[in-house]
Formats: C-alpha cells, structure tokens, sequence
C-alpha cells in the first residue's frame, strides 16, 4: 500500500459519488444495485447511472469490455450521478485506466492487486504497472488482494468451485465500501437470502466474503474512519429505489386498472427497453396480456389489434425498432385508434451504441412516418418520473384517439432514483371513449366538440359494426372514400385533434428566474444534469439564469413562445446534434437560440454545463 497512516475522526459529509468498475462478469452493476438500495434504506437520495459494454461478455481485461456502476448519495437533493468520482473502485488494470480521468485529485481508489498481472495490464494497454511508477501519487490508492483475501475466507466453505469463489470477490469490495460510509450489510445479507435460497452454499459465500470485507476495513488503519452522510429530508411517504424502465411498466399498470381496462403489450426484445416487457410479465395477476413476437413490426400490429378490441395497448421499442415500426404508427393514427409506443433512446444510428444513451430519435418519433402523421409525443425526464409520464401517455391516449410515443432513454431507464410509492387513487382520472350502445344517428367517426376524439366502438358490440383500414375514409361514415376534398378534410381533423391536446397539457413553466439574460431550455432525460447546473450557478450568485424543461413535445405547450421570449439568450442542450433546436426554429421566430449538443453516449457533465453558460454570459 502507497499510502501515509490516516488516523482521522469521523467526517461528515453532505454527499458522495462512487464508482464501481470492473469486467463485465465481475457483478458491479450487482455491488452497485445493493449499495444503493441499502443507502435508500437509510434514508439518503440517490441517483445511479449503470454503464454496461455493448457486447454480452466482451474479452476479459479488456478495455472495452469494462462494465461500471455509479452511484451518487447524499443528505440534500441529488437531481444526478454526478461528474467527478470521491471513490473509485477497481477490480482491474482496464477499469482503472478508463475510469482514472473521473476521480477527484486526492480522492481514494481500491484496487484489487491480484488482478494487476502482467498479461491483464498488456491487455489495459500499460507499459508499466501504475501501482508501482508513481502515475497515481495525486491519488489515496487503497491495494488489496481482494482474489486472495476471498478464496482465504472461503476455504471452509464446501461445495464451491474455483470459478465460483473467484466470483464473490465483489462482495469483499461492498463489504469495505458499507465499512466506510456506515452501511450496514444486513440488507444485502437478506438479499442473498431470498436470492439464493435453494443454494445455501451460495449464501454462506457471498455473506462471509462480504463480512471479510467489512471487518478487513475496520482494521485496516489506512482507511479513515467510517464517513456519515445523514439521510436526506424528503416529503413523507413510503419510498423506494426505482429504475427508471420498472417505473415505465408500473406506469402503465396503473393506467389500466384506472381506466378499467385491460393491458396488452406487444414487443419485441430491445436494449435497453426490454426490462419494460420483462417487467410486465410478471403481472399477468392484474389482467396484463403480453405478447414476446417474433418482429418489431408484428408486435405494433399485435397491439393495434388489441386497441380495436378495446384493451389499453403498448409496444415497447429502441430507434431502429422505431424506424421499423413507422407504417404501423401510421395504420393506428389513420384508424384514429389509442396505442402507446415506447421508445428508450440508444446512441445511434443502425445498431450504433446499444449500451448507451441519446436523444437522436426526436426527429424521428415526430416525423418518422410517410405522409401527414401527427402523432403525441412526450418525454420522461427522470427515472421515478417514467411512472407519470407512461400513465399520462395512456390517459393522452385513451381520451384523444391517437398514438402516443413516450420517449424516455437509456440514461433514465437503466438509472435509478428514489420514488415515493403511489396510490391508484390519487392519480387523474382517465375517461376513456368506449362506447356501449349505439344512438340511432351513431356513426363511426362522430367526434367529441372539443377534443375531437372520435368514440371507440369495440368489435362485437350489437349495432356498432363498422369499418376500419389503412385507406381514407369518409369523414362520417368509415367507408373508403378517394374524394379529394374528404383526404385533406380529414388530413387536417386527424391534425387538428393533436393540437388541441394543448388544452388538456400543463402550460411551460420555469424554474430559479422568469425572465433574464439566459434561459437554459432542456427535454427529455437531460433534467437532471441542467438542473443540477442551473442550481449550482443560481446558488453562486447567477439570479439571471433560468430553466425550462419540455415534457410536452407535440403539441408544444401553448405558451411557450411567451416564455422564451421573456428571456434575451436561449441556450437548447440535447444529447444529439440539435433536434429540438429545429423544433423551436420552425415553430417560432425571433428568439435568440444557440445550442449545446454532446453525442457520446454520456450524459451532460455539471462542469461542462456550467463553462458553457457562463460563456455565454460573458
């Protein structure tokens, strides 16, 4: 070890950033999870960011095959994971190298030494051991043989294999990492219970290894003692560690119970929105139907079929299971019939970066389609947030008579936050169009005044036959109709209906100032970076910077053009080369509107944020 005897007191701290990397079948996003719901379990706020290699199980020791978690904690509000690292920890030469640039100068690494052999660090791409050349004299490097250490504990253990062992070694890094920021184990000592309990041998294990690793901190007299990080103030509740896709799903859930309807989903798998279906098949007990097909495009379809038999219908989709399910958003806004489409934004384009997070589907998902297609579209801005906002694109839906695209992303759906659990009951109520009985004048497409929604006749009901189809229809009647004049009548009601949904919206709101010299604009996932941003900036003396946050993309909310302009700068950040920014320029003219974009698959970083707009206060 190549650090000076530390015999501090307890510190206390507001909050804390940790990162835990290693290869990808180290379990890291399993040490992460656990520390995180144990610290949720103590009451702090939390914010996550898991960051998985593309490949399933890349090289082992390789650089791109490094698999991390990160996991930000504290007593005051955390609105994100965070930038620069307090504790890194490594479980070899490649999470160390490709991790090193985030850790504050001064700030501690664990390493496992066992695994910085001479093959694992050619295969880091160094030259020289780093633990022995003095590249990482500006940090408190922590080296433990945490491999040896595991398979010393373990020896009286029987029934495990070699591989095995070897596997438990992560949760000697927990189990220091709970030592250090006073977490008790016995959190993660019951996970290991229900997780494992046809194995008892597994149990004894990971609970003896992680106890080792507890212990062997205690005593070990280069750590500082035990930091405290006292639990954060919330509104009162009952909380949980959500991700944000499990949110998603949970969303929906409540949609149809308090519509009265039943479920159906009809996807096909995805990264990273296939924890939503995973997630939803296990709630056939609520009446959820789902449907794993055998395309992107027979799932869409399966889904129109069952909103034109009356259920609440969803499918669940990445970008270029977007661009794949584009004729059949088509088909169910031409039927005027209510389907949600999902889509959790990946870096792309093509395949492009699975594992990771954009916002470059925007463009798509408002006009990705052939022909006029206006369809709802609207975004989730934080992982507990995916709750409310699945629940408003099915209520948009259900009472609008059209689809609706939920765009979250890969950054909010695999990240977690806490997330104050909801009752059915107080949510909005969701007034559905089903009809029951025909009226002796009920036609097919008879609309309501305001909203324009036509009534939703389910096949089957006496006196309510009618007909459906991707071809133009007769205003009235449903039947086919080529008559000119029908096309671009209908053409404008279908556009019409989506811009009244203005009305039933929440008007654009901002947040630290209403006018000034700089209004930072944000949509979708990027909340809690420009948040976090704007707040630092504000609480440092900046009271002429605001924010705005698009939930509502189309229709915009009805008063955004009188909120940007009360502002004489406008700075638009989305993780693409500006989407959004197009947006506004085609809606709006006269606003000064310049943009930040960053396109690699990282969400936005405080630091950077904040050089960008005190640059253009200057």
């Amino acid at each position: 070890m190549n650090t000076s005897l530390i015999k501090n007191q307890p510190e206390t701290l507001e909050a804390v950033i940790i990162r835990f990397v290693g290869d990808s079948g180290d379990g890291m996003q399993l040490t992460g999870t656990q520390f995180s719901d144990t610290s949720a379990m103590f009451g702090n706020d939390i914010a996550t960011f898991p960051n998985y290699p593309a490949e399933i199980r890349a090289p082992q020791g390789s650089l791109y095959g490094v698999s991390g978690f990160q996991v930000h904690i504290g007593s005051v509000e955390i609105s994100t994971p965070g930038d620069e690292v307090d504790l890194l920890v490594a479980m070899n030469p490649a999470g160390l190298k490709t991790n090193l640039h985030a850790v504050k100068p001064g700030h501690t690494i664990i390493v496992d030494t066992d695994a910085f052999t001479r093959k694992n660090l050619e295969k880091a791409q160094y030259e020289t051991n780093p633990l022995e050349d003095g590249s990482l004299s500006n940090y408190r490097i922590i080296e433990v043989a945490m491999t040896s250490l595991t398979k010393e504990a373990l020896k009286s253990v029987e029934g495990l294999d070699n591989k095995t062992i070897t596997r438990t070694k992560n949760m000697f890094a927990l189990g220091m990492v709970y030592w250090m920021y006073n977490r008790s184990p016995e959190h993660t000592i019951s996970f290991f219970n229900k997780k494992f309990k046809s194995s008892p041998s597994i149990i004894e294990a990971n609970t003896k290894v992680l106890n080792t690793g507890y212990y062997f901190a205690e005593t070990l007299e280069l750590i500082p003692n035990a930091y405290t990080i006292s639990p954060a103030k919330m509104p009162s509740g009952t909380y949980r560690i959500i991700m944000g896709n499990t949110a998603t799903a949970w969303g929906f859930l409540a949609a149809a119970e308090k519509a009265g309807l039943e479920l159906f989903l009809g996807s096909y798998p995805i990264t990273p929105a296939s924890d939503i279906l995973h997630e939803l098949v296990k709630h056939r007990h609520f009446g959820v139907k789902s449907l794993q097909a055998e395309d992107e495009i027979a799932g869409i379809t399966s889904a129109i079929g069952a909103a034109f038999a009356g259920d609440l219908a969803i499918t669940t989709t990445s970008g270029p299971g977007l661009a794949l399910k584009g004729e059949a958003i088509g088909l169910a806004m031409m039927i005027e019939l209510p389907l949600v489409i999902v889509n959790v934004q990946r870096g792309g384009p093509s395949t492009g970066l699975p594992t990771k997070t954009e916002q470059s589907d925007l463009l798509q998902a408002l006009y990705g389609r052939n022909g006029e297609s206006p369809v709802i579209v609207i975004a989730a801005s934080t992982p507990a947030n995916c709750f409310d906002y699945a629940f408003q694109a099915a209520k948009l839906s259900l009472e609008h008579m059209t689809p609706v695209i939920l765009l979250t992303d890969g950054y909010i759906a695999n990240g977690s936050a806490p997330w104050k659990i909801k009752s059915v009951n107080e949510m909005p109520e969701i007034k559905h169009k089903i009809i029951k009985e025909a009226s002796e004048d009920w036609h097919p497409y008879d609309r309501d005044e305001d909203s324009l929604a036509r009534n939703w006749a389910v096949p089957g009901t006496p006196g309510l036959e009618h007909r459906v189809g991707g071809l133009e229809k007769d205003r009235i009647s449903g039947n086919v109709s080529y008559v000119p004049e029908n096309h671009e009548y209908m053409t404008k009601k279908r556009a019409e209906k989506v811009k009244r949904v203005q009305n039933y919206i929440p008007e654009l709101k901002t947040e630290f100032a209403n006018e000034g010299d700089l209004l930072v604009v944000g949509w979708g996932g990027t909340y809690g970076s420009l948040h976090s941003a704007v707040k630092h900036m504000n609480e440092n003396g900046h009271k002429n910077i605001g924010y705005a946050h698009f939930n509502y993309i189309n229709p915009l909310p009805k008063n955004t053009e009188a909120v940007l302009k009360r502002f004489k700068k406008i700075v638009v950040c989305e993780l693409n080369s500006g989407q959004f920014v197009k947006v506004l320029k085609m809606n709006f003219d006269g606003l000064n509107l310049t943009q930040f974009n960053k396109i690699q698959g990282l969400p936005f970083g405080n630091q950077e944020l904040e050089e960008k707009f005190k640059q253009l206060l200057k």
